[in-house]
């Protein structure tokens, strides 16, 4: 009760003083420490930029995170104040501390709170902290510890006349859109202003095509980079960017033309995918490529076969026709991945039901599963009930869409030739089998429902 009263208090400072905000800005130097994060969060959600420039310049942690907090005004606006306000110069003030901003994190993380607390170390610690970038402060700290002669520590007036090492941690998505190009030369511009001393570090980069990005993509340190999302890029395009992605744990492809699937580029690909040793989740996903079957089921193979196959959790392979009489590639890629995979689509495959039978028995080996989805494939009655009691063994399973029977379509995955009242007697009769099983904890559903 007494710390919920004390948040709450805070809070009604923190909103008392935004109430004049030239003032509250002039004050920041004198206020206490304590109110530093409970004002930030009451600028951010208020959208007062001119606050959130100058708290910055005056953090007066190690670390700030956005975390839980949306904007209520534009998202760019607030995220170039809050940048525009990193002490990217040897600190000039009056304030009765230096500031002590090291790390500050633009990512929209519900876990993340506002500041990591303090750790009694000689560094205090940072759990977003960069951990790959030879330009990290945590590898230039390491290196400046190497070179200083033990038990002697530098003065304050020595760490203030020369600018620390700082981390801009932030999610990139390259879209063709002004705002996000202003933004994107924005960073750019700061960073160089910087001389050195500022990290750019992205973490998750989303790519809608590639060509006019280019100069963007040069200027990122592509090896601090965990997720990438590419859409609409050439197959070479995509092997160049895994070429310098050497640490990515989630990788998603989308509408890669066919035409830029040559036997050299798909070369270059797979060697680059196979050297992805961190790799958890992969998609690919609609490929274009109708008329190079054989290429994708060679594709599967090579994964199949692949030693970072076995750390995959996530595996969408969906609208991709996988499945033409040839079986073994998937199966065995099932089977490689039975210990680890907890997420799989297979969505619109044209998996038959003499595929999904060939498959199943190493798809029911498959323990860690947890969500299942192969709609929009021409499935049977009753292979979809022999699928139903092969999973049911499967306890982390909790969730499946599956495909409406064929049965329940006058003309198959035509929408309005669905028949409503079939699908019902479908669901009727699963939900049964379910309870019969004692799975009821287990939610089958279709993408009609």
């Amino acid at each position: 009760m007494e710390q919920k009263t004390t948040v709450t208090l805070l809070e009604l400072a923190a909103k008392s003083l935004l109430s004049n905000e030239p003032a509250a800005i002039h004050a920041l130097g004198e206020i206490p420490r304590d109110l530093f994060v409970p004002l930030f969060n009451t600028a951010f959600l208020g959208g007062h930029k001119m606050m959130l420039k100058a708290m910055v310049s005056l953090w007066p942690f190690r670390c700030l995170h956005i975390g839980s907090l949306n904007a209520q005004e534009s998202c760019y606006d607030i995220l170039e104040a809050m940048i525009d306000g990193l002490p990217i110069h040897p600190a000039q003030n009056s304030s009765s501390w230096a500031p002590k901003l090291r790390i500050l994190d633009l990512r929209h993380d519900p876990d993340c709170e506002t500041t990591c607390s303090e750790i009694q170390t000689t560094l205090p610690f940072c759990i977003q902290s960069c951990i790959y970038s030879q330009y990290s402060i945590l590898k230039i700290e390491e290196a400046q510890r190497g070179v200083r002669c033990p038990g002697i520590g530098n003065s304050g007036s020595e760490r203030q006349s020369a600018q620390e090492p700082m981390e801009l941690v932030v999610d990139i998505s390259l879209s063709s859109t002004l705002r996000t190009e202003q933004f994107h030369s924005f960073l750019c511009n700061k960073v160089q202003q910087s001389f050195g001393s500022l990290h750019l570090c992205c973490r998750d980069l989303q790519i809608d095509g590639i060509s006019a990005h280019k100069s963007i993509l040069q200027f990122l340190d592509l090896g601090c980079i965990d997720h990438l999302e590419m859409d609409q890029v050439c197959l070479s395009e995509v092997a160049s960017l895994l070429a310098r992605v050497i640490h990515l744990n989630s990788l998603s492809l989308s509408n890669i033309p066919f035409k830029s699937y040559k036997e050299r580029k798909r070369r270059s690909f797979l060697h680059w995918l196979g050297r992805l040793d961190n790799l958890q989740d992969f998609g690919l996903a609609s490929f274009c490529l109708t008329d190079q079957l054989h290429e994708v089921l060679r594709d599967v193979t090579v994964l199949s076969q692949s030693s970072q196959a076995t750390h995959l959790r996530v595996l969408n392979l969906s609208n991709n026709r996988l499945f033409s009489g040839v079986y073994e590639p998937f199966q065995s890629l099932l089977e490689k991945v039975s210990g680890t995979l907890q997420h799989l689509e297979i969505n619109n495959c044209m998996l038959t039901d003499s595929a999904l039978s060939a498959i199943l028995p190493a798809l029911s080996r498959c323990t860690h599963l947890r969500v299942l989805s192969f709609a929009f494939n021409p499935i049977t009655m009753p292979m979809l009930k022999s699928v139903l009691q092969h999973l049911t063994s499967l306890m982390e399973l909790k969730h499946v869409i599956y495909p409406v029977p064929v049965h329940c379509y006058e003309e198959w995955n035509i929408q309005d030739s669905l028949d409503r009242q079939k699908l019902a007697e479908v669901q009727a009769q699963l939900q049964a089998m379910l309870h019969g099983a004692q799975r009821d904890n287990m939610n089958w559903v279709t993408c009609s429902e």
